[in-house]
């Protein structure tokens, strides 16, 4: 299939949408857990979450525009200042996504969907117990973007939940250990295979004299840039 500008903006709504939200590939599945003023709590399901920075510790998400749907997880962060952000075990997906569903203000997705809050003294939201992987944030900023109505949630990460054996001998987190999933487009969720883990890149290495394309070999079926 190739398509063309005029035919990304004349295909159905439906088609695009597909096409479009899965082409940039697998992207990171989270739950994102809040709650009210009255400390009801809310989960939903993201796959725009995002690393910013390092220092502060800083991670980002896209709101959709609001005037599609009520976006209880902005109205919260807003009424409380804090958020959680759990990775979504692969074994738990369905349940995960089925808190996409436009669940009513009043109703628990933690409940509905099969899974168990978990309370962190100093952080107004709740973690996901069944993720191994989570992270507290507080809220810093938020970005409108004109362009098409979304908005980019900036928080910074005050709380992380890390077990020690998903960290391997070099000091860095390994996802296919911890059992993580991504998401493609709006409802396709993957296993994450680790293919290959390599030293940082020196112009001075690749350039020494004795080198070979051999010397930096790449996983098999992987393309070069």
């Amino acid at each position: 299939m190739i398509w063309n500008e005029q035919d990304i903006s004349s295909a159905d709504k439906v088609t695009r949408l597909r096409m479009v939200n899965a082409i940039t590939g697998i992207k990171p599945a989270n739950l994102i857990g809040t709650q009210d003023a009255s400390g009801r709590h809310n989960l939903a399901v993201f796959s725009s979450v995002v690393h910013l920075g390092s220092s502060p510790a800083l991670i980002g998400f896209i709101l959709r525009p609001y005037g599609e749907v009520p976006r209880h997880t902005w109205q919260n962060i807003q009424a409380t200042g804090h958020y959680t952000i759990n990775h979504i075990p692969a074994s738990m997906t369905q349940q995960a996504h089925r808190t996409s569903a436009k669940f009513p203000e009043e109703v628990s997705e933690f409940e509905r969907c099969g899974f168990t809050p978990e309370l962190i003294p100093g952080i107004q939201a709740p973690f996901v117990g069944e993720s191994t992987l989570k992270m507290g944030l507080s809220f810093v900023s938020a970005t409108e973007i004109p362009l098409n109505g979304t908005t980019l949630v900036i928080g910074k990460i005050i709380y992380l939940s890390i077990p020690d054996e998903f960290i391997d001998q070099a000091g860095e987190l390994d996802l296919e250990h911890a059992h993580s999933a991504g998401i493609s487009g709006l409802n396709t969720y993957y296993s994450l295979k680790k293919i290959g883990q390599y030293p940082y890149a020196r112009l001075s290495d690749m350039d020494h004299e004795n080198s070979t394309a051999e010397d930096f070999e790449q996983p098999s079926e992987t393309p070069s840039k």
